[in-house]
């Protein structure tokens, strides 16, 4: 389409020409189903399109934003089966974000799938790599795509009145005239590319941002150094190297060169940056790595996934090494696999006792040693449910060993009997398998020669206990497989007492939600003091076959780390799960609060006053306004969703809180809400925040239409834009919230 060309950053090249032209490949969904489609990139260089080679209707199009990454080879299971039919040169798989299926594709050569992949990664860098203004204009190129229905490049009135309406803009017809008029300034009655960008800036004309500039610029036309850093330190707090700040701001979001140059901030401007990562609720010191990563395991939370090899429900859902790339590159660093015996002496994952499809191991351990460590640095836990033979086990223990080598840790990191877990920092790029162990670490380590510790006769039926145990685990487990673990020792929980009384920290027991709940319930402080020196993993109940999820605060209130989620549902669950982990670099890896560190903590979460430090703190937010609010999925092409926002506060019991505002009728396209909702926080340091939209319906349940999480200790206060994520937790540029946030510290001891 001439009129609105590809984005200015693409050079094309011949890679990119040869896409345009189009190319007839292999569309495969299993090894029964694989069909000629034609496939074809569009002039914009952002979307490509599909049709079938019998009807020449177009399928399906899908935008470059949409794509995760592309895989070269057999990279998936269907492509796998399909290894002696078709060389993996010309196969390759795209993936998409969240939970769309990938789309597996086979090309008619080797060059022709290398053109592709080339193309498709070149396009991805370009995607990724957008700010603010880019990814609006093509936001508004993907629309007019959309909207222009002959595909002549330019837009008629009527064509813009729909295009509104699929916006999400229910504008009154004389005012949509009078923006379509002083934007056609050819006077053809149409609007050709830059004409309708005009009349899209003006339609998202922002009075509120606007009228906030003027309130720090002298002249109402722009923003001095001296002005911006008086908006820096007054409204958003920032208050070291501020002018620093300041001149960096007016380099990287001034449009106008003449502004720069004189260390001036146009309107233009001061929008982008407050449209910016700068310019965000979370504070993007967090985002990278900020926290201390040299103490023990067990201070830290750590991302937990439950029956990871699943993608759908866990009675007739597919199994896929999917599950685990897919929790891995969200920075999971504990996985669950299920082992079975397979056929010709093979072990198999899958979920027992149900009609769920089948893996080997093999290639789970495969799957893992590729991608354990590309979205983060520290350990993995491999939690083993084994339910293999002797013989399968040592197939197992072989595999792992063979397979992982050395990422596989198998020793004590400095030959000791540990008397702490070691840190992150010391345990980074190791796979550490969790599961049953003959006998104690110190057994291995010391030779059981040693002497026995002097024991009281209370402990020595402890002792004698053990001793059964050990025998019982000797005739059902298989050396090789219990000298694999090391560190995660999984043994029954039989109370806090005998716990203590053993203080073993490679110990770690497993505990369903319920059992959880019930100690949180009975023994708060206790569970809080367990966690400070032991790991504990809560997993959902076997009730829940729709792979629905429990509320993970209440297992972190206590201090534990290991909450296991499934990930492939969305929910609230999975965006506090989210929210908690999209910090530290999103390395899986989140510090408690020191309170839930100390062996000898008087913290309840049931009993905030037991939490060392000062009172309440108070947060307040002010909604202003939303931004190109997305439609509701499946809604009717007309209808136009009434947007209100939802604050939610999840923390300690206390602390559990949410507020809406009112609805606005008939916008999602630029909301305004102006209400201010106020919280008070016992125990910060524990709590999420989340913002969700919806879409407000009299009748019956509101519909979702996007949201945000974070922890409260992520908060930037200030003009902030919370960039709205999707039901399964992608961004859905451009939408937003805009708000004020204010944060109130109790007053400190009076000063003599």
């Amino acid at each position: 389409m001439a009129s609105l060309p590809c984005n200015a950053r693409i050079q094309l090249t011949d890679t990119l020409e040869q896409m345009q032209q189009g190319a007839l490949m292999r569309k495969v969904k299993s090894k029964g189903w694989k069909k000629q489609r034609y496939f074809k990139l569009q002039d914009d260089c952002m979307t490509i399109w599909y049709q079938s080679k019998r009807t020449g209707k177009t399928e399906s199009a899908f935008s470059i934003s949409d794509v995760e990454t592309v895989r070269e080879g057999h990279q998936s299971e269907v492509l796998q089966s399909l290894a002696e039919e078709f060389p993996a040169e010309r196969c390759f798989t795209i993936v998409f974000y969240g939970r769309r299926g990938n789309l597996d594709l086979i090309a008619g050569s080797a060059e022709e799938a290398q053109c592709w992949v080339r193309g498709l990664r070149q396009l991805i860098e370009v995607a990724t790599s957008m700010d603010q203004r880019e990814r609006i204009d093509q936001w508004i190129r993907d629309w007019f795509q959309k909207a222009d229905k002959n595909k002549d490049g330019r837009m008629n009135f009527k064509e813009v009145q729909r295009l509104l309406k699929m916006m999400n803009v229910d504008m009154n017809e004389d005012h949509a005239l009078r923006l379509f008029q002083a934007a056609d300034k050819s006077e053809s009655g149409t609007l050709e590319g830059e004409e309708f960008v005009l009349f899209y800036k003006a339609l998202t004309e922002r009075e509120e941002v606007l009228s906030l500039f003027q309130a720090f610029s002298e002249d109402g036309k722009k923003l001095t150094l001296l002005e911006l850093v008086d908006f820096l330190r007054q409204e958003q707090l920032e208050d070291e190297g501020t002018e620093e700040l300041a001149m960096e701001l007016i380099d990287k979001y001034e449009p106008s060169e003449t502004a720069r140059a004189r260390h001036a901030l146009s309107a233009d401007g001061f929008l982008m940056y407050l449209c910016s990562p700068e310019g965000s609720i979370f504070n993007p010191r967090h985002q990278g790595l900020w926290q201390d990563m040299t103490q023990p395991l067990c201070h830290y939370f750590i991302s937990s996934s439950h029956n990871t090899y699943l993608i759908e429900d866990q009675i007739r859902g597919q199994s896929s090494i999917e599950g685990y790339i897919r929790a891995l590159k969200r920075g999971c660093r504990c996985l669950e696999v299920d082992c079975w015996d397979g056929p010709n002496g093979e072990p198999m994952v899958y979920h027992g006792h149900t009609f769920t499809s089948k893996i080997p191991f093999r290639e789970v351990v495969s799957t893992l040693g590729k991608y354990a460590f590309q979205a983060s640095p520290y350990p993995v836990i491999l939690s083993l449910e084994n339910h293999c033979s002797m013989e399968q086990q040592e197939v197992l223990a072989q595999q792992l060993r063979d397979i992982l080598g050395e990422q596989l840790l198998t020793a004590t990191i400095d030959g000791r009997v540990p008397t702490q877990l070691p840190s992150p920092e010391e345990l980074k790029h190791k796979i550490l398998l969790k599961g049953k162990k003959i006998g104690r670490l110190e057994d291995v380590l010391d030779g059981p020669g040693d002497e026995a510790p002097d024991v009281s006769d209370d402990d020595n039926g402890a002792e004698a206990e053990e001793e059964r145990r050990r025998m019982k685990d000797k005739e059902s487990l298989a050396q090789a497989l219990s000298d694999c673990v090391v560190y995660c020792k999984s043994v029954s929980f039989r109370g806090f007492q005998e716990a203590r009384s053993h203080s073993r920290p490679s110990e770690i027991s497993s505990l369903a939600e319920a059992k959880a709940r019930k100690l949180i319930r009975d023994a708060g402080n206790d569970f809080v003091r367990h966690n400070a020196w032991q790991l504990t993993r809560i997993y959902p109940s076997g009730m829940r076959t729709d792979s629905s999820n429990y509320s993970p605060q209440e297992m972190w209130n206590a201090g534990c780390q290991i909450v296991a989620l499934n990930f492939q549902t969305a929910g609230t669950e999975m965006d506090l799960c989210d929210g908690l982990f999209s910090q530290n670099g999103r390395c899986g890896y989140v510090l408690k609060p020191p309170f839930m560190r100390d062996e000898g903590t008087l913290f309840n979460p049931a009993e905030p006053s037991t939490r060392e430090g000062p009172g309440p703190v108070t947060l307040t937010i002010q909604v202003i306004s939303g931004q190109q609010l997305p439609k509701v999925a499946n809604s009717k092409d007309g209808a136009i969703i009434d947007p209100l926002v939802r604050v939610e506060i999840h923390g300690v019991p206390a602390d559990q809180a949410h507020q809406e505002t009112k609805y606005i009728e008939n916008n999602g396209f630029n909301p305004r809400w102006d209400e201010t909702l106020q919280f008070q926080l016992h125990v910060p340091e524990l709590a999420l925040v989340r913002f969700v939209v919806e879409d407000y319906d009299k009748t019956s349940r509101n519909d979702f239409v996007g949201q945000f999480t974070l922890a409260f200790a992520n908060i930037k206060p200030g003009y902030r834009h919370i960039h709205l994520l999707s039901k399964d937790g992608t961004s859905i540029p451009p939408s937003s919230l805009f708000v004020h946030i204010r944060i109130t510290e109790p007053p400190g001891p009076e000063q003599d």
